[in-house]
């Protein structure tokens, strides 16, 4: 991932520095399991440890680049890493990687990578979800127009749209725990997962030291299901910042100007427009979301390897772990500082929710025309002939609003009390589950309209 969209915690994940310093771990682990069987000397175990350790704790560019000359000639990333390590310990590095394969080192390793990703990332959904609950607390009961199609529904509260918001993060935070537990499994049982030259019980002992479960039933690599689930998870995340982001970018369009991404001083929207206060981040939000759902296919061809293993999978992932996970990691902390730092227009809200002239309330209306007995086929031609009527002179000199067509029509007259109109037509009526729906979507009320 370039440095544009890169936060040093994640990308130090997928460096090489730490890339090589599991290997080494897995290879150390290995030693000092087969050491406790009596397979290898106690000693030798012991000087891989402390020589690999030293060495792989140093590692910078000179050592990177003799690693990469080593690959060059052998061209086998996990044997110039070996020879390279080898240098470093001696003679002892003869008990390096006895009856081990090279993915049982790689794809161990890739999974606690992606497991360390997972973690991080979860840190960052929580950080989303703290930012939605606040800013929804602090608008549960501001007013503003629900739209459907793009068009003008019923009233709802912005609070109630980052209640939404919320509640999906939520929902992507236990996707997330369970893509982990997927992808967090090791395999070290050789050739073609037949443990041939190996103790099965040295598999048991370096995974339980990375955190990890061992692999049911691996053939030399582990079954790629495991993470086409957690590509897909990513991509199912991305897809709900993406909501968000479209949410914001519509909310700031000039003919709604509801909401509005934080405006930094100094800040320039156009190099030739002055006035410009673009929806960047959003916009941004929206490409990430784009780069990070691509990775889905290619990780769901994956899939199907020839027989117990091939490589045609291993050129994808280089680029798709650390590019999928570098990505949601920067998107899912721009998003949570978008929301943080959202300026919200309540005044512009109630404005546009008064704009057409009432008609946002039919669908109250024609419950009150059929509690007042007209029948529902009746009561709706009479509700829409009267909203229609509002809708197309709005802005004309014979502009008149819902109500005044409502009282104006013969069939409404003396059928329909002002009270059950005032009822009908009050936006109020739109909060009164909200504390149900806060509780349900953060396990409790929040604020009361009396406090707000």
């Amino acid at each position: 991932m370039i440095p544009r969209y890169s936060r040093p915690e994640m990308e130090k994940i997928f460096s090489p520095e730490a890339r090589f310093a599991i290997w080494f771990e897995i290879e150390a682990l290995a030693a000092e399991a087969m050491a406790a069987l009596g397979q290898i000397p106690a000693t030798a175990a012991a000087t891989i440890r402390a020589r690999g350790e030293k060495a792989v704790a140093a590692i910078g560019p000179a050592e990177l680049a003799r690693i990469a000359a080593i690959e060059a000639e052998t061209r086998h990333d996990v044997i110039a890493f070996l020879t390279w390590l080898g240098e470093a310990i001696g003679p002892e590095s003869r008990f390096l990687h006895l009856g081990l394969t090279s993915s049982d080192v790689l794809d161990t390793a890739l999974a606690v990578q992606l497991a360390r990703a997972a973690d991080l990332l979860q840190a960052d959904i929580e950080q989303l979800m703290a930012a939605l609950k606040r800013r929804a607390f602090e608008h549960k009961f501001t007013l503003t127009i629900g739209r459907s199609h793009g068009i003008h529904a019923e009233p709802t509260t912005f609070g109630l749209k980052l209640a939404g918001h919320y509640a999906e993060f939520a929902r992507n935070r236990a996707r997330l725990k369970e893509a982990r537990a997927e992808i967090a499994v090791g395999a070290i049982s050789g050739a073609v997962g037949t443990y041939a030259h190996l103790d099965s019980r040295i598999e048991a002992h370096i995974v339980r030291h990375l955190g990890l479960e061992p692999e049911t039933i691996s053939t030399q690599v582990i079954p790629r299901d495991r993470h086409a689930v957690f590509f897909s998870t990513l991509a199912v995340i991305a897809s709900g910042i993406e909501r968000l982001a479209i949410e914001v970018r519509h909310l700031q369009r000039s003919e709604v100007r509801e909401a509005e991404e934080f405006f930094h001083p100094g800040q320039k929207g156009s190099s030739a427009m002055p006035h410009k206060r673009n929806p960047v981040l959003s916009e941004n939000l929206t490409g990430l979301a784009r780069l990070v759902r691509a990775t889905v296919i290619p990780a769901l061809e994956n899939v199907a390897l020839w027989d117990e293993r091939d490589i045609s999978h291993s050129s994808v992932e280089r680029v798709i772990a650390p590019d999928a996970a570098i990505a949601l990691d920067f998107a899912l902390s721009r998003a949570a500082g978008l929301i943080e730092r959202l300026t919200i227009y309540p005044a512009r809200m109630r404005a546009n929710l008064e704009s057409l002239g009432g008609v946002i309330h039919s669908g109250e209306v024609l419950l009150a025309l059929t509690r007042a007995g007209f029948l529902r086929e009746d009561a709706y031609s009479i509700v829409q002939r009267n909203a229609m009527a509002t809708w197309e002179a709005l802005g004309t000199p014979a502009a008149r609003t819902f109500r005044e067509n409502l009282e104006a029509d013969p069939e409404i007259a003396g059928r329909l009390s002002k009270a059950a109109l005032d009822a009908a037509m009050d936006p109020t009526l739109h909060l009164s589950a909200l504390d149900d729906l806060f509780t349900r979507a953060f396990g409790e009320p929040g604020p009361s309209l009396a406090a707000a």
